[in-house]
């Protein structure tokens, strides 16, 4: 099987098991906001955004560099192992009790408290068997971690029905979740021996301190991304409450969905990038550009569409108790245009031992969100919020443009043209979309989609390479 085969099998795989995940995922959202109301979904929310953050510090950048060296060198897979697990066990128990000290020192009554202690296990268990999944991308086989994203999705979606059966508390909801997180710890352990080895416990201080030294740029990327991804949801409830909270990560959540998508294929292309990187500069130029004109073919149509159709989505997803988040939505949908084209260049930097750019550039767009946000919170709230994270995510673009440009790395003016193609045929099906707005909104995307591929084989925007490799796909 040729490289090409190889990503086109892993990104089908990961693809089939988010798909799957997707719409276990859409249904656990649906059912989850709307039982437990904007309030209790707000404390919800925030024991994830509270603990998120935290969890940054079990993985310390390990994941993303265990992919990259083992994609290398696979001799080194015992070693990475048995002195990570011995390490992840240590820093997990650290982090607990960090998160548990806290929570309480900021004052909120026991219910969030309670809330905190079992979404911080559930985090604990997700992070830890990253390590696992950090391998399994290693060795190209993404089969193993789709069937632990289907598991996932399937025992928590059935978590979430006998909740609502029984009517049952925030706490139970919470409890659920707990307990999705050590299953999943099981699942990849269980699955890790049974492909590679049984892994031993060792402490190896000088591999500890070599570790820290190389991967701290990804470990300061991560802290980074968890501290945007999250920051602004604690501030609102500290700041705002609970309330404010539920309305923004209504939307905010959905954001969270679509962007797995960029995260599906990166997570692909990255052994293979970090190869390209040693062997071959054109062919990793080639990756990197394909990838930016793919995430963006699927973005900027998502952004028009859901611009125009929020308040129909918001309606349909939450019912009338979230329509004041239809704004949100409205804001936050360019944020997740821009995380999906911005992707490419996070990958590139990455492969290329150039991680500490992309750490800079989220360390500058975090400071920035967080002064902002103290700023803006408490006059606009959510609102605010949400525009506050729009401009984040462009400047950190804006920072990795320019890095990659040093490494010369920018795009051509093919796919720059492409770029304006793509802009024009998702406008054109916003307008055309606008006139049959009233229609059911599945038959009201589907026609879109429709539209928006036509006009895209009418302006030629996929060249004979690209329609080559289509062709390659479905001849396999």
């Amino acid at each position: 099987m040729n490289t090409f085969q190889k990503i086109i099998k892993n990104i089908g795989t990961l693809s089939i098991s988010y798909g799957i995940t997707y719409i276990l995922g859409f249904f656990i959202l649906i059912y989850s906001a709307r039982y437990l109301g904007v309030e209790n979904f707000g404390i919800l929310s925030f024991a994830l955004a509270f603990t998120g953050i935290f969890g940054v510090f079990i993985d310390i950048g390990t994941s993303m560099l265990t992919t990259r060296e083992l994609a290398r060198d696979k001799s080194l897979t015992g070693k990475y192992i048995s002195n990570l697990i011995t390490i992840r066990i240590i820093l997990s128990v650290i982090v607990f009790l960090t998160i548990a000290l806290v929570i309480n020192l900021l004052g909120y009554n026991e219910t969030t408290i309670d809330v905190v202690y079992f979404i911080a296990l559930y985090n604990v268990g997700l992070i830890f068997s990253q390590l696992f999944y950090a391998i399994f991308q290693a060795y190209q086989k993404m089969e193993y971690q789709a069937l632990g994203n289907i598991l996932y999705y399937v025992i928590l979606f059935l978590g979430v029905l006998i909740i609502i059966h029984y009517q049952l508390s925030l706490i139970e909801f919470a409890i659920i979740y707990a307990i999705v997180g050590l299953i999943i710890i099981g699942y990849t352990f269980l699955m890790f021996t049974k492909k590679f080895f049984t892994p031993k416990l060792k402490f190896n201080f000088d591999f500890f301190k070599s570790i820290i030294v190389i991967a701290w740029p990804f470990a300061i990327t991560g802290i980074s991304i968890n501290l945007y991804n999250w920051i602004d949801t604690i501030l609102l409830s500290i700041i705002i409450g609970q309330q404010a909270v539920g309305l923004y990560n209504a939307s905010y959540k959905l954001m969270l969905f679509l962007i797995t998508i960029p995260i599906v294929i990166n997570m692909a292309l990255f052994p293979v990038m970090s190869k390209f990187y040693n062997s071959s500069h054109k062919s990793l130029k080639f990756s990197f550009e394909k990838l930016v004109k793919i995430l963006s073919l699927i973005s900027i149509p998502i952004g028009f569409g859901t611009l125009l159709l929020a308040n129909n989505i918001i309606n349909f997803i939450y019912g009338y108790q979230f329509i004041d988040s239809v704004i949100a939505l409205q804001i936050l949908i360019w944020s997740t245009v821009i995380i999906f084209i911005r992707n490419p260049y996070e990958n590139l930097l990455e492969s290329s031992n150039k991680q500490s750019l992309v750490s800079k550039a989220f360390v500058i767009g975090i400071i920035f969100n967080i002064i902002a946000n103290l700023l803006i919170i408490p006059k606009y709230s959510y609102i605010g919020t949400s525009i506050v994270n729009v401009i984040t995510d462009l400047i950190i673009f804006i920072l990795l443009i320019y890095s990659t440009s040093r490494i010369d790395f920018s795009i051509s003016r093919n796919i720059q043209i492409s770029l304006v193609k793509i802009t024009f045929a998702s406008l054109l099906m916003d307008l055309i979309i606008k006139c049959i707005i009233n229609l059911n909104i599945f038959l009201t995307i589907l026609i879109g989609i429709i539209i928006y591929l036509i006009i895209i084989i009418s302006l030629r925007v996929l060249d004979d390479t690209e329609k080559q490799m289509i062709r390659s796909i479905f001849n396999k």
